[in-house]
C-alpha cells in the first residue's frame, strides 16, 4: 500500500493539474473558434514538455524530493494532461465524419508530445 503522504501530495498535485488544465484548456478552445480541439493539445503538449523538464533536471542530478516529483510529474502533469479527453474528442470527431480531421489530430498531438518532451530533454 502506498505511503498516505504520497496520496495526498499526488491528489493535491491532480488537483491543482486539473483546474488548471480546465482553465487553460477553456481558453484556448474559446479563442480558437474551431472544431478542431486545440484546447486538449495545447495542454497535453504542455504537459509533456514540463514533465520533459522534471524528467531532464532529475538525469542531470538535481536534487529533487520524492514529494516534489510525485506532486508535479503523476500529480501536476497526470492531472493537466488527459488521455481520455484526447480519446473522446477523436470519437466526437469521427462520429462527426470528420476522418481527415481526426487523423491529423492524433498524428499532431503524438509528434508535438513527443518533441515537447524530448525538446524539454535537450533543454536541461
Amino acid at each position: 500500500m502506498p505511503d498516505v503522504t504520497n496520496i495526498l501530495i499526488v491528489g493535491a498535485g491532480s488537483c491543482l493539474g486539473g483546474m488548471a488544465r480546465y482553465v487553460v484548456g477553456t481558453l484556448i478552445q474559446s479563442r480558437s473558434g474551431s472544431l478542431f480541439p486545440w484546447g486538449t493539445l495545447a495542454v497535453n503538449v504542455i504537459g509533456c514538455f514540463l514533465m520533459g523538464i522534471i524528467v531532464g533536471l532529475i538525469g542531470k542530478g538535481v536534487s529533487i524530493s520524492d514529494g516534489l516529483r510525485l506532486f508535479v510529474t503523476v500529480g501536476f502533469c497526470g492531472g493537466f494532461t488527459t488521455f481520455s479527453t484526447f480519446m473522446h474528442e477523436n470519437t466526437l470527431l469521427l462520429d462527426g465524419g470528420n476522418f481527415a480531421l481526426t487523423l491529423i489530430y492524433a498524428a499532431v498531438s503524438l509528434v508535438l508530445g513527443l518533441g515537447a518532451l524530448y525538446a524539454a530533454l535537450r533543454l536541461i
